[in-house]
């Protein structure tokens, strides 16, 4: 089975199914930090997390902008690709933990951003030990005007691994708020990290079964990101100790390729490589190289004839 050309159900081509044309995601940023950070569970944050707090997308003024400036200067950076008056957006608030704040808070900002005309979808990055009830209810409540996504952090199965990289959580935590967001109506989205120190094929492979497997039909969607090395953070440290392999462009993308072939075909695969940012990235270095990326991809997938559900079709 194939989807706009490609042998995967890309985020891409479900929002062309639904919407009849491109969607673009528009970062915002909005002024939370992370148990992880303010010393609730740690002060350090996750081994891999830069200063940003993987925000480093979001408009650069974002910290002193309302969430409607942000929308429309992050409209302008993606405008050359938009034809003119075309433009329908995801707002996504990314950097840091985004329900980790009073309720009246993210009431406020949420529905700020979800009734701008141009926004269609809703997207908040999160940490699954940080959705009370209370912001169940809300993120119930905000589903009945327009979509929204919750995206988890998962990044392993395996308790060991999330030890190292300091997540802060156990897996059954996980469980327990993907089961809640669920029977609230909620789209979820986990996030899995491809290249951890001390991660073998199978460990990953095992990551991705879990995730296969949850609810009916598997997990909603998925981003598969590679470990990223940037600068300033304790994964630096390590790498620059020589603790820290990292996969050259053909073992990433055959390793994608695996991943994807464990994934039903309902699934949507939001990301296959990620983008650090270039002024921070340390390792490995052709992660910077997006269309080189995405062009071997493309062409190993040609080569294997890779079917989501289906291993390989010769």
């Amino acid at each position: 089975m194939y989807w706009n050309e490609k042998p995967y159900h890309s985020l891409d081509y479900e929002m062309k199914q639904q919407y009849g044309q491109k969607i673009y995601k528009l970062a915002l940023d909005g002024g939370m930090t992370c148990p992880n950070r303010d010393g609730t569970l740690d002060q350090r944050g996750c081994i891999f997390c830069s200063g940003g707090g993987s925000g480093e997308f979001a408009e650069s003024f974002s910290a002193h902008a309302s969430i409607p400036q942000q929308i429309e200067a992050a409209k302008q950076t993606v405008s050359n690709k938009i034809k003119a008056g075309s433009g329908r957006y995801i707002a996504y608030f990314q950097s840091y933990t985004n329900t980790y704040a009073p309720v009246s808070y993210l009431k406020e900002l949420f529905t700020q951003a979800i009734l701008h005309p141009d926004v269609v979808i809703l997207s908040i990055a999160t940490r699954p030990d940080c959705l009370s009830p209370e912001v169940l209810l809300l993120l119930k409540e905000l589903n009945q005007i327009k979509p929204v996504w919750v995206e988890l952090g998962l990044q392993t199965i395996h308790e060991s691994t999330a030890a190292y990289i300091r997540r802060g959580y156990s897996l059954p935590i996980f469980s327990d708020a993907y089961k809640r967001l669920k029977k609230a109506g909620i789209t979820v989205i986990a996030h899995v990290i491809l290249g951890l120190p001390g991660e073998s094929r199978e460990m990953i492979f095992e990551t991705i079964h879990y995730l296969a497997h949850l609810g009916e039909r598997g997990i909603d969607g998925i981003k598969l990101q590679l470990l990223h090395i940037l600068k300033g953070t304790d994964l630096a440290k390590e790498y620059e100790k020589g603790l820290v392999p990292v996969y050259t462009l053909e073992e990433y993308t055959d390793l994608v390729i695996d991943c994807l072939a464990l994934l039903p075909p309902e699934v949507i695969i939001h990301r296959i490589s990620g983008d650090g940012p270039k002024k921070l990235l340390l390792a490995p270095l052709w992660s910077g190289n997006k269309r080189l990326v995405l062009n071997t991809l493309a062409k190993r997938l040609k080569e294997k004839g890779i079917c989501q559900g289906d291993r390989y079709l010769q």
